[in-house]
């Protein structure tokens, strides 16, 4: 088992920054990838980033350029730094684990809310 508890959402104007932090605890040796995702009301769940055991990293056509991943394994934390926030930004930012069962994501954190201002 995994367990992963997001933090640093919160409420930041357009052009803000935030930072979310993703703690994993459990079996964090057997965690292949880890992975940002968000959903806002209404629209579907997407990938905003991930990042391998490796440290390649990939991210969702609409946060190019403005949000970073990355991962210390030495604290089991993966951080997504957003920068250039903007409206379309809003969502709840889950964190999940991927351990190399499948092509899914195994766990999920609990979620962080985020919210942009025009």
């Amino acid at each position: 088992q995994v367990q992963l508890v997001e933090s640093g959402g919160g409420l930041v104007q357009a052009g803000g920054s935030l930072r979310l932090s993703c703690a994993a605890s459990g079996r964090v040796l057997r965690i292949n990838s880890m992975g940002w995702f968000r959903q806002a009301p209404g629209k579907q769940r997407e990938l905003v980033a991930s990042i391998t055991s490796g440290g390649s990293t990939n991210y969702g056509d609409s946060v190019k350029g403005r949000f970073t991943i990355s991962r210390d394994n030495a604290k089991s934390t993966v951080y997504l730094q957003m920068n250039s926030l903007k409206p379309e930004d809003t969502a709840v930012y889950y964190c999940a684990a991927e351990m190399g069962w499948g092509p899914e994501y195994d766990y999920w954190g609990q979620g962080t809310q985020v919210t942009v201002s025009s």
